[in-house]
């Protein structure tokens, strides 16, 4: 039998939280990946997975990380856990190679995205720099950048969050490694892009014998590209097994909990089943959940009526000259109060832009959004200054929406000091922590400063911030992305009883069109800046009319 290209067993891994004490974040886990070979890691937030490929690459923090001697991490053989320095350098820049989940705090904000990809070549391929600008062209082509002529010289501010991922596995695959890491390589990916992306890796990896060690927590992606899955929990492995035997036929109760708490295209329950009802069984497989029915009325009334937004940016071309690009083009919509408006599309489709238009984020090029019949766009900064509280916004990107230099806590009392809620600290304190509970962090989480969590709990944190001013309006920009299943059924159970509860009404805007469904009473499609078809969700998703949507609908993946 043909040695596995990468071997791990009994892989340890413990962190220092002070000079005394320390937490195992890894008890113990084997497993083998042989060449050409795709293993996935799924598991919840904080289950060890993203930990354990951080070891393979050798890049936990040296300082804080306690290795178990017994630990093994072999590569073709060589143990990587012996390696100096310098070897393993190399090693991982070629042979190893890893896209990480979060595309912004990995790109360099003062290079250009083209000269950070032909760095690799340059320094591990030994391209000139004329052969590295071409074959940088060529992988920003071949993962889907649009206009790779004119991409290859933004800087990442400059683009999406989509368009950011994918120079992330540009990079990646740059050097055509033997063995590729994907952290959630797809987070930030709406479904088509996912779709062409894992095709690509697909590609590459039968044409250069690569390996994949894929981890997510996308159940439905996994079914389509793993030949192997491992379930992790609490660093242990719960079940380890052939793709189709473990999604298909899970033994273990917690894979069987992860893989019910996915939203469905088939049905909408009152509140999606959480891990620990199914665990406990308070939710039974296979009995009928109660319904929710979605969808506007005849007599809703709109709190949020937006006619003709448009949204233009003058971007420099040439020496002196500019031009203009319409991100968001007459863009018309009506939100009830207490109901949910989905808005989907590609990366670059104008969603983001409509959303931060909404709350002056960026100045509306044209056309009026009317919020209880005041047209926010034409007030002025100081008239503006009132509705800020009662329209609020999760942003997509929790690591860069997070001030790293305040704790949770600070984090969640800031804007409840600024804007007066609550009688006094004791009180917000109060809420604050009830928020967190809500969310799902543990009490401890006050204390503690954003680096020291993950980014789907990050994301988390950001979401109990917005929520501590009970705003009216609440935007949700790929609020729930980063979220494995279980906690992004928590979000979406807390945010449907703060709708329920409060009357909110929401702008949902997500590429994961199984959720949208879930938590939307109507749905617009937006491609290239313009809504090219709006329906009730139910209605949309079962009789879709446009072509792009039909598209959209067709890449959604279903292999769980």
């Amino acid at each position: 039998m043909a040695e596995p290209l990468l071997e791990v067993r009994n892989l340890r891994i413990s962190f220092r939280t002070d000079k005394k004490n320390t937490v195992e974040a890894v008890k113990g886990i084997s497993f083998d990946l042989p060449a050409e070979g795709t293993v996935a890691l799924v598991g919840e937030s904080g289950s060890g997975k993203s930990v354990s490929s951080l070891a393979v690459m050798g890049l936990l923090p040296p300082d804080t990380t306690i290795v178990h001697p017994d630990s093994s991490i072999r590569f073709e053989g060589r143990e990587l856990l012996e390696l100096p320095i310098a070897a393993r350098r190399r090693l991982c820049g070629k042979d190893i190679a890893m896209i990480f989940q979060e595309p912004m705090s990995s790109l360099n904000p003062v290079f250009t995205v083209g000269f950070q990809i032909g760095e690799v070549l340059r320094l591990h391929m030994g391209m000139d720099r004329r052969a590295a600008r071409a074959r940088t062209l060529a992988l920003l082509e071949e993962v889907g950048i649009p206009d790779p002529a004119d991409k290859i010289d933004a800087y990442p501010s400059q683009m999406s969050g989509g368009q950011q991922q994918r120079v992330m596995i540009a990079m990646a695959i740059a050097c055509e490694p033997k063995l590729l890491i994907a952290d959630e390589p797809t987070t930030a990916l709406d479904v088509t892009i996912q779709k062409q992306i894992m095709e690509l890796i697909a590609r590459l990896q039968r044409r250069r014998r690569m390996a994949v060690l894929f981890i997510t927590h996308d159940l439905g992606l996994v079914g389509e590209i793993a030949d192997r899955v491992i379930v992790m929990r609490h660093g242990e492995v719960r079940e380890e097994g052939d793709a189709a035997q473990v999604l298909g036929s899970p033994r273990d109760a917690y894979t069987r909990a992860l893989l019910y708490c996915r939203p469905r295209l088939d049905e909408r329950p009152l509140r999606l089943p959480v891990i620990d009802d199914v665990l406990s069984g308070k939710v039974v497989e296979g009995i009928a959940l109660p319904q929710r029915t979605r969808g506007y009325g005849p007599d809703d009334d709109n709190v949020l009526v937006v006619k003709n937004l448009a949204k233009s940016f003058w971007l420099r071309e040439g020496l002196f000259g500019k031009r203009a690009f319409h991100a968001v083009k007459d863009v018309s919509f009506t939100l009830p109060r207490g109901k949910t408006l989905g808005v989907v599309g590609e990366s670059g489709s104008g969603k983001t832009t409509v959303g931060l238009t909404l709350l002056r984020l960026h100045r509306a090029s044209g056309g009026s959004v009317l919020f209880d019949g005041q047209d926010l766009a034409a007030l002025s900064d100081r008239a503006f200054l009132p509705y800020k509280r009662r329209i609020q916004i999760i942003f997509q990107n929790p690591y860069a929406s997070l001030n790293p230099r305040f704790t949770v806590g600070q984090i969640l009392l800031e804007p409840m000091r600024i804007h007066s809620i609550g009688a006094n600290d004791a009180e917000r304190i109060e809420h604050a922590r009830w928020l967190l509970q809500r969310v799902g962090l543990p009490a401890q989480a006050f204390e503690r400063y954003p680096h020291e969590f993950s980014g789907g709990q990050r994301q988390r944190i950001a979401i109990a911030r917005c929520l501590t001013m009970k705003p009216e309006i609440l935007v949700c920009d790929e609020s729930v992305s980063a979220l494995d299943v279980s906690v992004q059924a928590q979000v979406l159970n807390l945010l449907q009883d703060l709708q329920d509860e409060y009357g909110m009404s929401y702008i949902f805007i997500s590429h994961d069109l199984s959720v949208v469904k879930y938590i939307s009473d109507r749905v617009m499609v937006m491609h290239h800046g313009s809504v090219v078809e709006m329906a009730d969700s139910d209605e949309l998703y079962r009789n879709p009319q446009h072509p792009y949507t039909r598209q959209l609908l067709a890449a959604i993946p279903r292999g769980a």
